[in-house]
């Protein structure tokens, strides 16, 4: 390997799956200085990408996206998958984002662990070259584990990578990953799939309930989504109740007493309420019964809640409700 080969420089996306562990060990087996960064936002982490890290030895640069990925979650224009994911923008977006940091990490080029056919729909070879153009950084995306299969890219004519060295992987098979994961002394590895909450049907629901009734929904009201049982009580109010002491805590760390009411019984085992953004007191009154609903509370018997806002704390008087046999409400 001359000094030139040695100096190349590649960022690389990892999402720590085999896939895009396996892409940055390709590409260092050719010498090249590898470099992963993983993003984070409420709908996934950069934990597995940091166990990737430590057990390949290359570093990792993490960065929080939420600013920027919010705008294209609402109005994503290749649309949704099966769920809320916006899969094709959402990939276009990390190269863009990578693709801004390449100067400052002294990178020569993008990679991923992308395998050609391996998504029926993000992962098509024209789906690989929406989000190269869509991304800015068209001929400086390279999918090592693919590359045989693809284009030639400008790294590879140029000698700054030997396409020999590079792989034919293809479809929804992963034998070939693992065959090359047992040769790489690669044992641990997370399962496909699962680290986007945006593709769990459940998260889905409550996120495209979300963005039809809040059009400005923020950081905040996405995380809120992973908690409790979500309630429509109208087109402008919703109310999240806990299921139990630990989603209580995750509900209370995320009240906003400027703009939330927050709803609870003292003395009475029961959830915890929250009302995003707050609602008339007509609302807050049926919000309370529900909540009364789900505590340890006798049947028609009058439960006091305990009701806190920007404009006070107060106390109301309730019958306790049962929200699946409420009409007009939706448990999401």
């Amino acid at each position: 390997m001359n000094d030139k080969k040695k100096k190349v420089k590649a960022l690389g996306l990892c999402s720590g799956g085999l896939d895009s562990t396996l892409a940055g060990l390709v590409l260092k087996l050719q010498g090249i200085d590898v470099v992963y960064v993983s993003f984070e936002t409420p709908f996934f982490s950069a934990g597995k990408a940091r166990r990737a890290s430590e057990k390949t030895g290359i570093p990792l640069i993490v960065a929080d996206i939420t600013d920027r990925y919010l705008p294209m979650l609402k109005n994503p224009p290749a649309g949704y998958g099966q769920h809320m994911n916006p899969c094709m923008d959402c990939h276009a977006m990390m190269f863009r984002v990578a693709g801004d940091m390449m100067q400052e990490t002294g990178a020569d080029f993008l990679f991923s662990g992308e395998v050609a056919g391996q998504r029926p729909m993000s992962q098509t070879k024209s789906s690989l070259r929406y989000v190269e153009k869509q991304s800015g950084y068209a001929g400086l995306i390279l999918r090592p584990l693919s590359a045989k299969r693809l284009p030639e890219t400008e790294m590879e004519k140029k000698g700054l990578v030997d396409r020999d060295a590079l792989l034919d992987f293809s479809g929804r098979t992963r034998k070939p990953q693992i065959r090359l994961a047992r040769q790489l002394g690669i044992t641990d590895y997370p399962a496909p799939a699962g680290g986007c909450l945006l593709t769990d049907p459940n998260y889905s629901r409550k996120a495209k309930d979300l963005l039809e009734h809040m059009a400005d929904a923020g950081r905040e009201d996405f995380e809120l989504l992973k908690y409790g049982r979500h309630i429509r009580l109208s087109p402008m109010a919703k109310l999240v109740v806990g299921r139990n002491m630990a989603e209580n805590s995750r509900i209370i760390s995320l009240y906003r007493p400027r703009c939330d009411v927050k709803l609870f019984m003292k003395g009475i085992p029961g959830p915890v309420g929250l009302i995003p953004r707050g609602a008339d007191d007509d609302v807050i009154k049926t919000a309370a019964g529900i909540c009364a609903g789900y505590g340890k509370t006798r049947e028609g018997d009058a439960v006091q809640v305990h009701v806190t806002a920007f404009s006070g704390e107060t106390v109301l008087s309730v019958i306790p409700i049962k929200a699946n046999s409420a009409e007009g409400l939706t448990i999401l």
